[in-house]
């Protein structure tokens, strides 16, 4: 069963544009059933005519095939010109590509055609709840990288890597396995005055130690077997512009001190020469390792540690920002399923809680793969039994609190009200009464925060359904 958030009582002004005039009449009845307040348009022209005329609607439903004025130039000059519409794109099964670049382009959110009454609903009601203007910030780095910020820790996050951007020395950026440093090194090179200027990347622990150095700063011919000829290292050709080191804690003791070299000289030599070459990169360096029993240990020179450190950015986990994950899926799903070349799967509130209730020690990295691969199997009940067996796995192995991911915090304090209503209602097998006690609300009281936040349920014959006995 699939949890269906209906709309709020409060009607909305909307604006349906579509040139299919079937498509349009069907649009207008779905949303006059509910008290909305419809205009229509049969083209781009005529939507943005409405909007130039002084029609303010809340939300525009806006067909992404249309003749001459086609739905992505028409949100690109709503969003550039009315930027508090909130736009939803009516897509074909097959627009996975257009999808995703309706998404970059600032699209709310997209309803695929065919569609029913319930996709239209849940869509509105998501329009309902949010506050006119963006509460995700997503900033495109590169072709497959982009910031997404919509959490205090994200927001906090992008406020910081803006103004250390502006400042010209390291940054060294902290925090697990996955929760995108690589990411935040981007974006505080594309928010820098090196934006434009190469950006360079060597993960230290995936290069053998006795190469990492003729990586880094290349090497004259004859300095060693085979060197035939010199070869410039990564320093000398990003220069002017950013230098990302990944897991510097895995840099050998003895490049740390040539890098230390850089970082105070601003110079360093090839490997068998003997001529100073200037460089002029800004170092951005990442770990997931403790630093301070790094430091004990002498895994990491303490010296580099401090010239590192002096712009510090500790990067959140996923655990600690639980809010973002439904924007997340929305996103891995419409970008993977481009890469991959998969039709847009949708993400059931049943999914949403599964997701809600799992550590992810894995951080960004794990969610993005386990979206992979429910595009690839398509099978949301096989993604579903994956990822409460993982939590099942995580809850058996706590001990006072701590799992392998570290701090959980208790579901109840990081969930919304409505994602632990739709949790026990998926637990109950919506059996109200039985959902009510978990909570601790009479039934009453259940049946009115039901309706309070549009929860019902209904099968979403959409997803494809492949278990054993189906």
């Amino acid at each position: 069963m699939k949890t269906v958030f209906l709309p709020h009582a409060e009607p909305l002004r909307i604006l349906a544009v579509d040139d299919d005039a079937a498509m349009l009449r069907y649009i207008h009845t779905l949303l006059e059933l509910d008290g909305h307040r419809v205009s229509t348009a049969v083209s781009g022209e005529e939507a943005l005519a409405l909007l130039r005329g002084g029609l303010k609607p809340h939300l525009m439903l806006l067909d992404m095939m249309m003749p001459e004025r086609d739905g992505m130039v028409t949100l690109a000059e709503t969003r550039r010109d009315f930027p508090a519409v909130k736009v939803v794109m009516l897509t074909g099964v097959s627009d996975t590509h257009q999808v995703v670049a309706a998404m970059k382009l600032g699209a709310f959110d997209y309803v695929t055609k065919p569609f029913r009454k319930p996709d239209l609903d849940a869509v509105i009601a998501m329009a309902q709840e949010k506050p006119q203007g963006p509460i995700e910030t997503v900033e495109e780095l590169t072709d497959d990288l982009y910031f997404l910020a919509a959490s205090d820790a994200t927001r906090k996050l992008r406020e910081q890597a803006g103004r250390m951007a502006l400042v010209d020395v390291p940054v060294l950026l902290l925090g697990e396995s996955g929760t995108g440093k690589e990411v935040t090194a981007h974006l505080i090179h594309k928010l820098s005055s090196r934006a434009g200027k190469p950006f360079l990347k060597v993960n230290c622990a995936a290069v053998p130690a006795e190469l990492l150095e003729s990586e880094l700063f290349g090497y004259e011919a004859g300095a060693f077997t085979g060197a035939v000829q010199a070869k410039p290292g990564k320093f000398e050709q990003c220069q002017k512009g950013t230098f990302f080191l990944d897991e510097i804690g895995e840099m050998p003791p003895q490049l740390q001190a040539k890098l230390l070299h850089v970082l105070q000289d601003g110079t360093f030599s090839r490997l068998g020469g003997r001529t100073q070459l200037k460089c002029d990169a800004r170092v951005l360096a990442a770990t997931n390792i403790d630093v301070q029993s790094s430091l004990q240990n002498r895994q990491l020179r303490a010296d580099l540690y401090y010239r590192l450190s002096a712009l510090t950015l500790q990067i959140p986990p996923l655990r600690e920002r639980k809010e973002e994950i439904p924007l997340l899926l929305k996103h891995f799903m419409v970008r993977s399923a481009e890469r991959l070349g998969r039709p847009i799967l949708p993400v059931s509130p049943a999914m949403l809680v599964a997701c809600h209730e799992y550590s992810w020690p894995g951080n960004l990295r794990e969610l993005g793969n386990f979206v992979k691969r429910y595009l690839v199997l398509g099978d949301e009940e096989s993604a579903l039994r994956e990822i409460r067996g993982l939590t099942s796995a995580g809850q058996s192995a706590a001990v006072g609190g701590l799992t392998e991911g570290g701090v959980a915090k208790p579901f109840a304090q990081d969930a919304s009200e409505a994602v632990r209503l739709a949790r026990a209602l998926e637990d109950s097998r919506w059996n109200r009464r039985v959902a009510a006690e978990q909570l601790g609300l009479s039934y009453r009281e259940l049946l009115q925060k039901m309706k309070q936040h549009g929860l019902t349920s209904e099968p979403d014959p959409r997803v494809q359904r492949t278990s054993a006995g189906r």
